[in-house]
């Protein structure tokens, strides 16, 4: 079975084919810069022979334009992974909210009903997602379109974890509750975990650290509770959204004569690292910049960190202890400042880093003390094959 993993941004596209017999990866590709008339890219590699190919400058004005470079590529005489595109039998998205669908399930369309509506939770993800996916469904007529959503690995989080003090008849009537995301990631890494560490590790804290970020305290395996609460403007400060702010905030900012608009992309566009900083959002210039003496990108770090430190604190007390901690997503894996820094503020909860290890580079790795009471670990995100997965699960449920 050859499953075919997606990622829309809203500017870029990204694919990974799949050969689920083996788990092996065919083929990965991207599309930047989508919607420009003259200045986006592409790029693919065949992952079983090697070939590769690299174009820019290019007209991709559209999703169309951008899925159908792939399409031609991925079934190419001289680059292709498949013999015939009809061989994928399946296209996993890594959908974000749809209210009342919150596993894995196939885009039908009362999923993709609740995907628009899901767009006024996630506006930056579930658009382009639903554009990718109607595309696809027009290119590929004879696949599934299957949504594995980031909620899926949160519920198991118990009820009076999920439900804000708000009142009740908002949980039930409107949905408002903590969703929690990045569920590919950290159900990835419950996975990892286990399997690295023979199951010794069944209290765990996922840091899953990127442009966008949350932790996940897990335990045997399940999420037990999350620091995402009903949208990704929530939890830790993101790269450029907020994280958790008063919303009190919004009230007094009207009074003070800014529009909502405003509002809304200070704490959703020009917020996090980058409303901190004021130069980016990006933690490898911030580093650079704290380096050469910037004193906002010294203090947006400071903050970033004192957020994780913070959550690891709330999350180690609902554990009751904790096994493992876990760095993952772009900034969890190559930031070793970041780590060394969280690390050393959260020493007394038996962490004791080795700054060597810290240091280094490469696949999943402890990167504690060997008698550090508690592990340390850096774990690469498989989220496309996390995908694949669970919908190759979906598609032989459906086969019986």
């Amino acid at each position: 079975m050859k499953i075919l993993v997606s990622n829309a941004g809203s500017t870029s596209l990204k694919f990974k084919l799949f050969d689920m017999e083996n788990e092996r990866a065919l083929c990965d590709s991207r599309v930047e810069r989508v919607g420009s008339a003259g200045a986006a890219a592409f790029q693919y590699e065949n992952l079983v022979t090697g070939k590769k190919i690299a174009r820019e400058g290019l007209c991709v004005r559209e999703y169309t334009d951008g899925i159908n470079l792939f399409l031609s590529a991925v079934a190419g005489e001289e680059l292709g992974a498949v013999g015939d595109i009809r061989e994928v039998e399946a296209v996993g998205f890594k959908t974000v909210i749809a209210r009342g669908f919150y596993g894995t399930h196939e885009l039908t369309d009362e999923v993709m009903a609740a995907l628009h509506d899901g767009a006024r939770i996630a506006p930056a993800h579930n658009i382009p997602y639903i554009e990718a996916i109607n595309v696809f469904k027009k290119l590929l007529p004879g696949a599934k379109m299957v949504g594995a959503f980031e909620t899926e690995f949160h519920q198991t989080v118990p009820v009076g974890r999920q439900i804000y003090p708000v009142p009740y008849e908002w949980y039930e009537k409107y949905g408002i509750r903590r969703y929690g995301y990045h569920g590919a990631s950290h159900g990835w890494i419950a996975e990892a975990i286990a399997k690295l560490t023979g199951g010794r590790a069944r209290k765990v804290i996922s840091c899953h650290l990127g442009g966008s970020g949350s932790l996940c305290a897990i335990e045997d395996g399940k999420s037990v509770d999350s620091t995402c609460g009903f949208s990704l403007q929530s939890g830790i400060p993101h790269a450029s959204r907020a994280g958790d702010i008063d919303p009190y905030t919004f009230p007094y900012l009207l009074g003070e004569g800014l529009t909502e608009a405003e509002i809304l992309a200070g704490m959703a566009k020009r917020g996090g690292l980058l409303g901190v900083s004021g130069t980016s959002g990006d933690m490898r210039d911030l580093e650079a910049a704290a380096d050469s003496g910037d004193a906002c990108a010294k203090l947006a770090i400071d903050m970033y960190v004192h957020a994780i430190v913070k959550s690891i604190g709330a999350l180690y007390a609902v554990l009751g202890g904790l096994d493992a901690l876990v760095f993952t997503g772009g900034i969890g894996e190559n930031s070793a400042r970041v780590r060394s820094e969280v690390c050393a503020r959260v020493r007394h909860l038996g962490i004791w880093l080795d700054a060597e290890k810290n240091a280094s580079r490469g696949a999943a790795r402890m990167i504690a003390l060997e008698d550090s009471p508690v592990e340390a670990w850096v774990i690469p995100a498989n989220e496309e094959l996390n995908v694949a997965r669970r919908a190759m699960k979906l598609l032989r449920g459906q086969r019986g």
